[in-house]
């Protein structure tokens, strides 16, 4: 997870005190500090949301084993609410949902009952909250104080309220709970099968490489059981416009680990995974990268054997000081292990300043070190990523690896010393948007990263790729081609011409490749389509592009299509971009976002748990402003959504362009209901904190329309298992998610207005 909201953390070297450090063996408990779980009123007690939440995720046996309860008597307490038969859920499903059952239990149980929820190991789930793209801040860097739950038969007053849900919903959803028409995850066997029509897009960028849009981020080489990279979905991607695509790693999880070998355990496995995984995507012209962010800190109990090793102390943890030759020849050898055991790899892509604490200097905190202090930033940044370069060499002996390095976190002093010292025939990234400014409904705002509403390349980036030029090194561009953190709860948002335009002022910059998108946007979509069309043809212009892509994938609704990405696209400018409201704001959940009677004391985490925290999400727009330029995008959707319907109804279409016309269609309109979302929940929760109560029509007519948004967004998402999904989050919401949400607005207008 790259967040350039907390740059200024990282490089300040505040980041422990800004609630964001997690060292390894921290998570003994879990509290950085005393929280009170949230209690959900709409459910008669926490058993019954504890069911309800789990129906479709978790198999009912192990439901009931959590709570000391039989079977049966989590069936009956399930039906009474009015949910449907529990669905088959495979082990699959579970390895693949565990962070959205993570997740939606963070307020419900204890450790313990989580860790049998999940079937866990503590030392499993710690790594898991470290290592899947720093969930454990996405869920706010501390767990909440959850008291342990335990079946009992219902009350007189809990099968009371348990009457009303079960009307509720019939009466909401016309006699009973609706039916899932495409269960969770099926996108997964969709994607991997071969495409009908077998095409591949050549371009003049390259790399174009991404993230795979269902692989497992934390230790996916350890289990292949879970294939990352189906045959099929390879061919997908090829045909899709990318060339390659990346992986996560923990180098001492890889390679042997020289000072605590227990450290590496498996690594051969996993070398050996990765190897075969190489192979098997070159043969479909796929190409692997790997990100390297090391070497990781160590805790400060690894220095008492290793005194020499230590460098920055930063909490419990101090940095494997890159300046000493035992670290260096740790790096150098290996790397040049992983490229001589795996030839054909890609190559690697390197952050010197992420949110993990690798060297002194990765946090600005390097003059703390007495051997990295007075070599300054620049040469220690430099000098470790030539050291990968030394490793990348010494391990190949026909093919070179490529070395991909990203400037992400670098403070704007260090880019000029650092850029010159880079090792011959690597690359220079940079985030392409970075510094753009822009002005939204006369608020301005200067763009981080993850903006598709704003179109680059902006000022940071074209800097650093001319000196780098200068200095004889290749230039990448990092864009979000198929989706950003303004909206991820979609496969891709289809404002593809600004994706197009994009693609054609990098052409004009003469940019060699492009990494297509960080963990999110690696669905095979027209967006990445369309960018690889930009670079195959000096003449290609974004009309031109969209028209070849849209008439390959929609025939004769093709100019219809792209009529609407255009109005897609013009809407999207509007996007109240900020970096606070990207990570913050429930852009990710919409409608399935709760409400409050009470403010909740709870500030939003980033993309994970947004609560009520409306100030974060709308960084410096005032909430008028806020609310208003995200319904202008919603709007310019909806209408962009009827003139497609429109102008579609009048040509004859095939059967098979005729659903992926309407999946494209409902990918839009989730757009719409967001953002539409998210604007009523702004409003609700600025006139609760007003003071508004009883009666208040505008608040009841607010949560009037987030049942409605809520109702929209639950049909769309029961027949389209896409909807709801991202890779390092798994399902933002499921159905059941969208059913609560309006079970939670009937009754606050029941108990809270109209009472």
């Amino acid at each position: 997870m790259k967040d350039l909201s907390r740059r200024s953390f990282l490089l300040s070297g505040s980041l422990v005190t800004a609630g964001l450090f997690i060292p390894r063996g921290l998570f003994a408990g879990w509290k950085l500090e005393e929280n009170k779980a949230l209690a959900f009123p709409h459910f008669p007690d926490a058993l019954h949301t504890f069911v309800w939440r789990n129906w479709h995720l978790v198999p009912l046996p192990k439901i009931a084993r959590v709570v000391n309860a039989q079977p049966a008597e989590i069936l009956a307490l399930g039906k009474a609410m009015g949910l449907p038969a529990p669905p088959v859920i495979s082990e699959e499903q579970q390895q693949r949902s565990y962070l959205t059952v993570i997740r939606r239990n963070w307020h419900l149980l204890p450790e313990n009952q989580l860790l049998q929820l999940l079937g866990w190991t503590k030392e499993k789930l710690d790594f898991t909250l470290q290592e899947d793209d720093f969930f454990f801040i996405k869920l706010g860097s501390s767990k909440p104080d959850c008291k342990p739950l335990v079946y009992r038969s219902p009350g007189d007053d809990a099968r009371r309220r348990v009457e009303y849900i079960a009307a509720l919903i019939r009466e909401e959803f016309g006699g009973g709970y609706p039916a899932q028409q495409e269960p969770l995850f099926s996108f997964v066997n969709q994607l991997s099968e071969p495409p009908a029509r077998k095409r591949e897009r050549h371009s003049g960028f390259s790399p174009r490489f991404g993230y795979a849009y269902f692989a497992l981020f934390g230790d996916p080489l350890l289990d292949p059981g879970i294939d990352p990279y189906p045959d099929g979905y390879l061919e997908r991607m090829r045909a899709a416009g990318m060339d390659s695509t990346w992986m996560h790693i923990v180098l001492s999880k890889l390679t042997p680990f020289p000072w605590n070998p227990e450290v590496s355990e498996s690594w051969e496995r996993r070398l050996d995974n990765l190897a075969s995984l190489v192979q098997r995507a070159k043969k479909h012209g796929i190409g692997i990268y790997l990100y390297l962010n090391e070497p990781r800190f160590q805790p400060l109990s690894f220095f008492k054997e290793h005194p020499e090793l230590k460098g920055v102390t930063i909490g419990n943890q101090a940095a494997l000081c890159t300046s000493h030759p035992a670290v260096q020849q740790y790096i150098v050898n290996s790397i040049a292990m992983i490229t001589q055991r795996v030839p054909d790899l890609a190559g690697f892509f390197s952050i010197t300043a992420s949110e993990n604490f690798t060297n002194c200097w990765s946090h600005g905190r390097g003059a703390e070190c007495l051997r990295c202090g007075p070599r300054g930033a620049a040469t220690v940044i430099a000098e470790l990523n030539n050291l990968y370069m030394q490793g990348i060499k010494k391990g190949s002996q026909l093919h070179k690896p490529g070395l991909i390095v990203w400037d992400w976190g670098w403070q704007d002093a260090y880019a000029p010393a650092i850029i010159p010292q880079l090792p011959a025939g690597a690359a220079l990234m940079s985030v392409s948007e970075w510094a753009l400014e822009i002005e939204r409904g006369g608020v301005k705002n200067t763009i981080g990263e993850y903006s598709i509403s704003a179109i680059g390349p902006g000022p940071r980036a074209k800097k650093h790729w001319a000196l780098a030029k200068q200095h004889g090194l290749k230039t990448i561009a990092k864009i979000q081609a198929g989706n950003t953190w303004e909206i991820a709860a979609v496969p891709y948002i289809p404002a593809v011409e600004n994706v197009a335009q994009h693609a054609a002022n990098l052409k004009k910059e003469q940019v060699d490749g492009l990494m297509l998108g960080w963990t999110l946007g690696g669905y095979p979509s027209p967006n990445l389509e369309v960018v690889a069309a930009m670079g195959s043809d000096a003449a290609s212009t974004p009309l031109s592009a969209m028209q070849q892509v849209a008439a390959s994938r929609f025939c004769a609704a093709g100019n219809a299509v792209v009529k609407a990405w255009q109005a897609f696209s013009t809407a999207f400018k509007e996007f109240p971009y900020h970096s606070s409201t990207v990570y913050f704001a429930p852009l990710q959940m919409g409608p399935a976002n709760l409400l409050w009677q009470q403010p909740t004391g709870y500030a939003a985490t980033m993309v994970g748990l947004p609560y009520d925290d409306v100030k974060k999400w709308i960084g410096n727009y005032p909430a008028p402003v806020f609310i208003s330029q995200l319904r202008k995008v919603s709007t310019g959707f909806n209408e962009a959504i009827r003139t497609l319907k429109q102008e579609v109804a009048k040509r004859p279409l095939q059967k098979t362009e005729k659903a992926s016309l309407l999946r494209e269609i409902d990918v839009a309109q989730v757009v719409a209901l967001h953002y539409a979302s998210v604007a009523n929940q702004v409003e609700i929760n600025t006139l609760r904190n007003q003071g508004a109560g009883k009666e208040n029509r505008t608040l009841i007519g607010l949560l009037e329309d987030e049942i409605r948004l809520a109702k929209e967004l639950v049909h769309i998402q029961l027949r389209d298992s896409r909807i709801g999904f991202e890779a390092t989050n798994h399902y933002f919401y499921t159905p059941a998610d969208l059913v609560e949400k309006i079970i939670n607005c009937r009754v606050l207008l029941k108990e809270w207005l109209l009472a």
